[in-house]
Parts: C-alpha cells; structure tokens; sequence
C-alpha cells in the first residue's frame, strides 16, 4: 500500500504582514481626561493618579473644581459631558466612568420601593455611564480615538449578596458594554477597558463591611486585606494612559484573588 505524503512548507517570515501597531497615547503627552464620582474613595485617588493630566473631575454636589451632576436625573450626563468638553478645550481623550452606588434593596421590601432602588441604581450605575461612552465613542470617532475605562466589579461575575441584585446586575451591564465597545470600535482607535475591584477600603463599602462581619470577609480574600483605592487608581492610570492598544476588551480584577476567572 503507498502512502503518499505530502510536505507543506510553512509560509516564508513576512508572507503575512501586520499593519504597524498605532503609537501608544500616553507617556509623556498631555491628556483631557473626564472622570466621575470623584468625590470621594476611588474616583478621588484616580484624579490623584492622573496628576501629570488635565483632568476634570463629577461629582452629584460639584464643588472643588468638579462638575455637578446628579446622574439619576435624565439628561444630566450630556449636561456633563458638554461641560466637561468646554472645560477641557473642546478636546477629551479618555473616559473614566467611576460614579456608583451600592444601597441595600431588600427582596422583602414594597414592589413600589424594590423597583424604584432597581431603576435608580441603574440609571446611575449603567444607564448614565451608557451615555456617556455613546458621547465618548462619538467625540473619539472625530478625534482618531481615545480611550474608555469603565469602573465594574467582581460583583459582575460572582454576585453580591441578597440585598444587592441590581448592584451586580449593573455592573455585569458594564462589562458586556466595555466588551462591546472594543469590539465594536477598536479599528477606530478606541479602546475600552474595565476594572473589576473587589472590596476596597473606601467609605462608600465601611458599612456595609461591618453590616457583614468585616473581619470574616476579609478572611475570604487572600491577600489577606481589602485593595486600597490608591491600588485601584493606579490601575485605571495604567490603562488611561500607557495600556498596549492590543489590550483593549481586557477586564482587570482588583481584589486580593478573592474571585479569580
């Protein structure tokens, strides 16, 4: 019986060229950068990170340079971004979508009380940063690119507690529309990343720790201690500004390897 074999040569170093990779925006340049809910925790330790930037700053009260807007009114996050344009020259190169709230929604509570927390946690947490990476995606498309970091949390892919379905439904909503941003968008120059922390020593999670046993749920993290907002800034500041663009669509977990993927 004959077997005839067949040797395929392997195509030649080049016979497949790649376009050259766009420059890294970054480093050195000078960056407008808007980011919400910096009032406090995260969102301030990012402005901190993003210091050698132009960097403008939300907040539901404003004051401190940073632009009011209370994001669970309708319209308010085109109000922001419109401001945030006129502020930063007419020019934003990345986008930081830290504004969240994390309120309990007992499932024993009123149908009218339970749905009214649902809607306003995503209108705040999903809705508006929707809108305001619609606004983002359209203002980079004229501006060959930029650069969007969506805050999310581990919450996205193990849950939270009983008292916080909406919580992790909107930051699973978060993560499906970072993916599909970069999916989308990436051959126009626009990246999109999310961070996913867990705990992180802020005042927004202090009660709810102590609500939970502090001690016990940082047992659970093997780390052995809760991420620092510093930790969590750091890693927004890396991806505003000096992220390989082949990275983009990357979600990045922040939390002690208390839930790994």
């Amino acid at each position: 019986m004959d077997i005839n074999v067949h040797l395929v040569k392997s195509a030649p170093l080049g016979a497949f060229p790649c376009p050259a990779a766009p420059p890294i925006r970054g480093g050195m340049e000078k960056l407008n950068i808007l980011v919400t809910g910096t009032s406090r925790g995260i969102g301030k330790a990012i402005v901190e990170a993003l210091g050698a930037h132009e960097v403008v700053g939300h907040s539901s009260a404003g004051g401190d340079g940073r632009i009011a807007a209370d994001l669970s009114r309708p319209g308010a996050a085109e109000a922001l971004w419109g401001e945030a344009l006129e502020r930063l020259g007419g020019r934003i190169d990345g986008l930081v979508n830290n504004a969240g709230v994390f309120s309990a929604n007992p499932v024993d509570a009123s149908a009218e009380d339970w749905v009214g927390e649902w809607e306003r946690t995503m209108r705040i947490n999903l809705t508006a940063s929707a809108e305001l990476c619609r606004l983002a995606v359209l203002h980079f498309r004229e501006n060959k690119g930029g650069r969007i970091i969506n805050i999310a949390s581990r919450a996205a892919y193990r849950g939270d507690s009983p008292q916080h379905w909406h919580y992790a439904a909107s930051k699973a909503g978060m993560v499906g529309m970072t993916k599909s941003i970069a999916r989308g968008y990436a051959a126009d120059g626009i990246l999109a990343f999310a961070v996913c922390p867990g705990f992180t020593a802020s005042e927004m999670i202090e009660d709810y720790m102590a609500s939970r046993g502090g001690q016990q749920l940082v047992a659970d993290i093997p780390l052995g201690r809760v991420a620092s907002a510093e930790e969590v800034a750091e890693t927004v500041r890396w991806l505003a500004t000096d992220a390989p663009p082949s990275a983009t669509g990357a979600v990045i977990d922040v939390n002690g390897a208390s839930f790994v993927r």
